[in-house]
């Protein structure tokens, strides 16, 4: 075994033909991306800008500019932080186990909910909070048409100025990819086949990716996107190596569903990881059908190559009801034992408990991600909507409560719950 071992060695000399080529003027792939960064002023500019863009009082400003009715929800949650007004986490574990429960905090689990879609629901959320003595996630994933945000009384700046006021992190979903008509596979719930290819980023689209992330990078601050292509992947970790701030999460949607694949993804991650060992990879969501000795696995892969601290394993703990897996599905005692031994991990919620999902007039559906704004309120759906929003986060509830229970602790919005 040890010689075979031996036989996996890759040569330097192999490391720097992969220099070659990417530094290689001729090589029209890279020197497309190139021109693309230089387009928007080089790294030093675009860092420049998004840092600017994404100031606090800079996003307050605009939305006060554009007389946002959001403006006011985001001066109340201002106003209810600054009083400490939310539970403290303190407080919260002795409600859920007792005052002499001592947390793991090493391996503490990050409770993520998706996919906050509309600004006034996270309003909703921190209200229902307040008045029932929860946490609000540490974490939220957007799965919203950037365009349809930009034009939505800023909603775009609102979740964005929010996450900063309560201390939370959060990803956004570019319109790029090939739910847009450019994957050929795909044109509507008919062809939901097409998915077996990945929703797919086909042809120039890595760049078109680049270059929107860019626009939202450097106009709002917008840092983290979802990435759901190998293509689009490599441009994250290439940009990031020119040295531009990006970051991105692999979504469910790439399937990395065993520890090979996982094993091929953080070996790029870290191939092209700056010379101070960050990369842009920080959200890594395995597939759906990842269990817990492959979580195991990926852990002792992560830790081995420097990345332990770096990537967040994106864990799905409830799923839609309808169009992505079958149910019931709930992972939660799953996660209770594997959050044990595996540090940066996240909950994720995509759904609500099974038992009252199938029960509710109308079920969380991942299709309704891709629903326009107009479209939902000509159907009436925006109220069940929201509901399967707040159910998501009755779910986001349980596992925190859960893993109090076992010692282990939670990461929630930070500001909040001091």
């Amino acid at each position: 075994m040890t010689n075979l071992h031996e036989l996996l060695k890759i040569s330097s000399r192999r490391l720097d033909e992969i220099n070659a080529l990417l530094t290689d003027p001729k090589n029209e792939t890279v020197a497309a991306l190139l021109k693309v960064v230089e387009r928007h002023g080089g790294p030093q500019e675009i860092n420049r800008k998004a840092a600017e863009a994404a100031t606090l009082e800079n996003l307050m400003a605009r939305l006060e500019k554009a007389k946002s009715p959001y403006l006011k929800d985001l001066h109340w949650l201002i106003e209810q932080r600054d009083k400490k007004a939310f539970i403290s986490i303190q407080d919260y574990v002795q409600k859920v186990a007792g005052a002499s429960t001592a947390l793991d905090q090493k391996n503490a689990v990050t409770l993520e909910i998706s996919a906050l879609q509309y600004f006034p629901w996270l309003i909703t959320e921190a209200k229902h909070c307040l008045a029932q003595g929860e946490l609000m996630p540490g974490r939220f994933i957007r799965v919203r048409k950037m365009v349809e945000q930009e034009t939505d009384n800023g909603d775009i700046m609102a979740v964005a100025a929010a996450m900063q006021i309560i201390g939370a992190s959060y990803v956004e979903t570019l319109d790029t990819k090939g739910t847009d008509g450019s994957n050929v596979h795909l044109g509507g719930p008919e062809t939901i086949t097409g998915y077996f290819g990945g929703i797919g980023q086909p042809n120039h689209y890595p760049l078109k990716w680049a270059d929107e992330f860019l626009k939202y990078y450097t106009t709002y601050g917008v840092r983290q996107v979802l990435n759901i292509n190998p293509g689009t992947v490599l441009v994250g970790y290439l940009m990031h190596r020119l040295g531009i701030d990006n970051e991105f999460k692999i979504s469910v949607f790439m399937g990395n569903d065993n520890p090979f694949a996982i094993l091929w993804t953080l070996l790029a991650a870290r191939l092209f990881a700056r010379e101070d060992g960050k990369t842009s990879l920080i959200g890594f969501n395995l597939s759906n059908s990842a269990d817990n000795d492959t979580l195991r696995q990926a852990s002792y892969l992560r830790r081995a190559l420097g990345l332990e601290e770096v990537v967040r394993f994106e864990h799905h703990i409830t799923e839609t009801w309808k169009s992505i897996v079958r149910q019931p599905y709930n992972r939660r005692a799953e996660l209770v034992e594997i959050a044990k031994e595996v540090p940066n991990i996240s909950a994720k919620h995509e759904g609500g408990e099974p038992e009252i999902e199938q029960g509710l007039p109308h079920p969380s559906d991942i299709l309704d991600y891709f629903l326009a704004k107009a479209d939902a309120e000509k159907a009436g759906l925006m109220p069940a909507l929201e509901k399967n929003y707040m159910e998501k986060h009755r779910s986001v509830g349980l596992t925190a409560q859960a893993l109090v229970k076992a010692g282990i602790g939670v990461v929630c919005a930070a500001r909040l719950h001091l």
